[in-house]
């Protein structure tokens, strides 16, 4: 049995890489930490283009345990709290320490300019710069 994807058009060409993602990303379903994302507004004001921001719910976490970094076109964010000295006994743990893997694929250009921890939530700044608009001429040969 043959899968067929949406990138098999022949019109499409040259999409394998995006197809490799979106089959990257339909494996990733874990649901910690909560996310939000949301796109935040040009401020004339303080002259800030249009940007996306990322929220994620870390609490417990510390900025040394945080880990942001960008490869490629994936932003990754790690957390991992290091084990509290001296035993301690719960009668209910119901506030999740565990690590954690977090992965966002990123269109081309993107560039994260920030992030921030504040009461428990990282947010993290993505702005794409516009692309300058090319067009080229291409000449078309004829042998004699």
């Amino acid at each position: 049995m043959t899968r067929v994807t949406p990138f098999a058009s022949p019109l499409l060409l040259g999409f394998d890489a995006m197809e490799k993602t979106l089959e990257r990303l339909s494996k990733i379903n874990d649901g910690y930490p909560p996310y939000n994302i949301e796109r935040l507004r040009a401020d004339d004001v303080t002259g800030e283009p249009d940007r996306l921001r990322i929220t994620l719910a870390v609490a417990g976490f510390a900025e040394e345990d945080l880990d942001v970094t960008t490869e490629e076109n994936q932003l990754t964010i790690r957390g991992r709290q290091a084990a509290e000295p001296g035993e301690r006994e719960f009668l209910h743990r119901g506030i999740a320490s565990r690590q954690f893997q977090r992965c966002f694929m990123l269109a081309d250009g993107m560039i994260v300019t920030a992030a921030a921890l504040k009461n428990g939530l990282l947010s993290i700044d993505l702005v794409r710069p516009e692309p300058a608009k090319m067009v080229r001429k291409i000449n078309i040969s004829v042998p004699d």
